[in-house]
């Protein structure tokens, strides 16, 4: 009898422990709340890079003598370029090359290869914004006779990217702290920080190509240098905050 008193007396101390120690610490968890916010900033900025995109366009009745032609176009080309910009930080690569047949279908019979096109695509990222006019005149008199597009870019380390982040954080940071001020608390701690969206970093872009006969220039003719006007960009940076806060 005095054993089941004793365990009923070790049993009711137990529950009066495990009371305390569930009043001790849920109430202060219970006061702690979580919330999501999402801070959006805008800015106009000036773009660092231009990417300038051409092709060198051959073509011949026969396939190994188009692609003669282009590689000797295009290496000139590529020399011209290189020229123009040694003194400014660039990356020349290719982007693109293709030999395609022409056929004539015109034919009631089966359609007859006529001739080749071969064409080589070069993308140039010049960060010397002063450059890109002549990099063009100087790939268009070397051989280039196709323009793709121009565009205007800012560059993944460039301290307008980390200037916007930052604005949106501060965004996101003011939102947190209205909700809490509204629940009569305060924010005891950030929990999770990201960017909660992708940056616009596209510009000014010409998208038409301009197709050109670079065997059209005479000596006698008078020459002009390509003008190109960057303009600016409008950089979007979102950041996303998970913040823990103390209420009451």
């Amino acid at each position: 009898m005095k054993n089941n008193v004793a365990k009923i007396v070790l049993l009711f101390v137990g529950l009066i422990s495990l009371a305390g120690l569930l009043w001790f610490y849920f109430p202060s968890q219970n006061k702690l709340t979580r919330i999501t916010v999402l801070g959006d900033s805008k800015t106009k900025i000036a773009p660092d890079t231009a990417i300038v995109t051409f092709s060198v366009v051959t073509k011949n009745k026969q396939a190994l003598v188009a692609q003669q032609e282009n590689a000797q176009k295009s290496e000139a080309v590529k020399k011209a370029v290189e020229n123009t910009i040694k003194d400014a930080v660039t990356e020349i690569k290719t982007s693109g090359y293709s030999l395609n047949p022409e056929e004539n279908y015109s034919l009631k019979s089966l359609s007859k290869i006529v001739g080749y096109e071969v064409t080589n695509t070069v993308s140039i990222s010049v960060k010397d914004l002063n450059k890109v006019g002549e990099v063009i005149d100087a790939a268009t008199k070397a051989g280039a006779n196709s323009v793709e597009g121009i565009s205007f870019v800012v560059g993944e380390t460039s301290p307008s990217q980390g200037n916007a982040l930052s604005l949106a954080t501060k965004q996101a940071m003011a939102k947190a702290e209205s909700i809490a001020k509204s629940l009569n608390g305060k924010i005891v701690r950030v929990v999770e920080t990201r960017e909660g969206g992708t940056p616009n970093l596209g510009g000014y872009d010409e998208a038409d190509s301009m197709y050109m006969n670079s065997n059209t220039a005479t000596a006698d003719r008078k020459q002009y240098n390509t003008p190109i006007q960057a303009g600016s960009l409008e950089v979007r940076s979102q950041v996303v905050l998970v913040v823990e806060i103390k209420v009451g």
